[in-house]
Formats: structure tokens, C-alpha cells, sequence
């Protein structure tokens, strides 16, 4: 007696069926694939604005520390800031050479955070050149930039068990703090982060 075979291949439905969900779980493997692109990218982005934001930080402490004393400038200003720049004087020490006097801008413009820095000298009508240069808008040098994504600035000095805005700047009459500070904090707002970043130094002048 012949033995019929009753074997079959895929019907077309079928093939239908399964091409249609190879094709959803290769639509879904793309989608997973290409959220974890993203997201890294996102975290890399986000790593490269926090490592920059730290040597800003970095170079802000180093100025802070060396912050000129009061006493030292005559009745000049030496710490002015406004929502774009801020203005100080440091003392710059080389070794067995006396120390100087320079002047460190930080602005944000076209939102890029720079630093720029006058000559060092130990003449105060020279640091006065200097001073103006830097508070008058348009003028001194653009600087060198530090980190982009910068929307602006709030900086807020510790005076009298209290913080307060720092003095804005201005081209005009000299103007300094009441008292001279204890410390000073300085909050940059950066694209993509809802709060700003900010940062409390204590100042110590040398």
C-alpha cells in the first residue's frame, strides 16, 4: 500500500505573517538602537559641559585666591560683576620677581564664556588704563574661551553675614565694596540645564 505524503510548505498568509513580524522586530531593535545612540550622546554632551564648567571653576578659584587686597588699591574698585562679565583684580606672583597687579575679566558673549587678562604691573595709573579697558563694553581683549552654552552670569559677594549682588560694573568713578568680602559665588546658566551651575569661593587675599 503507497503511503501518500501529507506534508506542506508555507502558505503565502503565512509568509505574510512572519515577514510582516520580522519586520516589526527589526523596526523596534532600530528604535532601542537608536535611543541608546542618543542617549549616550546626550551624557557625552552633558560630561564635555560638566568637565569644562570644572576648569572654568578651576581658573575662577585660582583668581579668587589671589584676589588683590582693599587696602592695597587705594580706594580703586577690584570686584564688579553684572549679569555678562565679571571684573577683579589679583596680585600675580613670580618667583624673585616683586609682585604686580592684573586685571581678569570673565564675560559671556554670543554665549561663550571668556577669560581675558591684562598686562601685570605695579603702577596703580596703569591698573587704571587697565580697569576701565575692561569694565567699558566693546573694549580689551576678547579672551580665551572657556566654555560655550553660557546664557549668563549672577554673582553674588558674602559681606556682613549676608550675600549681595556684586557691584556692576561702570567706566566712570571708581566705586568699591562696603566691607571687603568673605566670599563670593559666582552661577552660570548653561543651555540644556534647568538650574545654573554655581560655585561659593572663599577669598583670601595674598
Amino acid at each position: 500500500m503507497k503511503t501518500i505524503n501529507t506534508s506542506r510548505g508555507f502558505t503565502l498568509i503565512e509568509l505574510l505573517v512572519a515577514i510582516g513580524i520580522l519586520a516589526m522586530v527589526a523596526v523596534l531593535g532600530w528604535r532601542g538602537l537608536d535611543g541608546i545612540v542618543r542617549t549616550r550622546a546626550a551624557l557625552t554632551a552633558q560630561m564635555e559641559t560638566t568637565r569644562g564648567m570644572q576648569l572654568a571653576f578651576a581658573q575662577m578659584q585660582s583668581d579668587c585666591e589671589h584676589l588683590v587686597a582693599a587696602e592695597d588699591l587705594r580706594g580703586r574698585p577690584y570686584l564688579v560683576a553684572d549679569a555678562t562679565r565679571m571684573v577683579l583684580v589679583r596680585r600675580v606672583l613670580n618667583e624673585f620677581e616683586p609682585s604686580r597687579l592684573q586685571v581678569v575679566t570673565y564675560r559671556v558673549v554670543n554665549g561663550v564664556l571668556t577669560r581675558s587678562e591684562s598686562q601685570s604691573t605695579r603702577d596703580l595709573v596703569q591698573l587704571d588704563v587697565f580697569w576701565k579697558a575692561a569694565v567699558a563694553e566693546g573694549q580689551g581683549d576678547p579672551g580665551i574661551p572657556l566654555q560655550a552654552g553660557v546664557n549668563g552670569m549672577m554673582v553674588q559677594v558674602f559681606e556682613s553675614g549676608a550675600w549681595h549682588p556684586a557691584t556692576a560694573p561702570t567706566a566712570g568713578a571708581a566705586q568699591m565694596l562696603q566691607n571687603a568680602p568673605d566670599g563670593l559665588q559666582v552661577a552660570l546658566q548653561v543651555q540644556g540645564l534647568e538650574n545654573p551651575m554655581s560655585k561659593v569661593f572663599l577669598l583670601r587675599a595674598v
